[in-house]
């Protein structure tokens, strides 16, 4: 994880990878077949792990919107797994990538849930274009975020400043209401 974070995945030496975890070359790759498999296996890694952070049932509406902030608060505990994503998805825009595949499956599952959620926190139906456009501009403000983070922590409060989008853009969907992430 650390060294495809650090190098991306074509800069990143399968010997640096077995020297870090204590493996040969060819140990490594009796593990995973191959440098694109060991990829993809970190990446279910990291999935699973913020999987497991939300228990046996994935939050609804406002509770799944909540979970984001939180997220982005826990990111900010965990530089070597933010910037693994920041970098490989990046990456991933390049013909061949090993990683593509997974990436837009991730985006497109990613946006369901969170187009999901806010159709739930709002009431708004399903035919409501709005929807889709303010999950893909959360989820872009999150991911904008965390480069900004890697590259200036100390100048960029990922939860805060995704608690004022989400709430934005609640305040957006709803003018009504005055139903908030907060």
């Amino acid at each position: 994880m650390d060294t495809f974070a650090a190098r991306g995945y074509n800069n990143a030496p399968l010997q640096e990878i077995a020297d870090r975890a204590g493996l040969t070359q060819a140990g490594v790759l009796h593990y995973f077949r191959t440098k694109a498999q060991l990829l993809t296996s970190v990446l279910e890694l990291r999935d699973q792990s913020d999987i497991e952070q939300l228990g046996p049932d994935r939050p609804q509406g406002l509770a799944f919107l909540h979970h984001l902030v939180d997220t982005a608060h826990r990111n900010a505990e965990r530089e070597g797994i933010v910037r693994l994503y920041a970098v490989l998805s990046a990456e991933s825009v390049t013909d061949d990538h090993p990683a593509q595949v997974y990436f837009r499956d991730r985006y497109t599952g990613l946006r369901a849930f969170v187009a999901d959620a806010l159709r739930e926190a709002t009431g708004l139906p399903e035919d409501d274009d709005r929807i889709a456009h303010a999950a893909n501009a959360l989820i872009a403000v999150m991911d904008g975020l965390q480069v900004q983070w890697l590259l200036s922590p100390d100048a960029v409060d990922m939860a805060t400043s995704t608690e004022l989008v989400l709430n934005s853009l609640l305040a957006t969907l709803t003018p009504d209401r005055s139903s908030t992430a907060k």
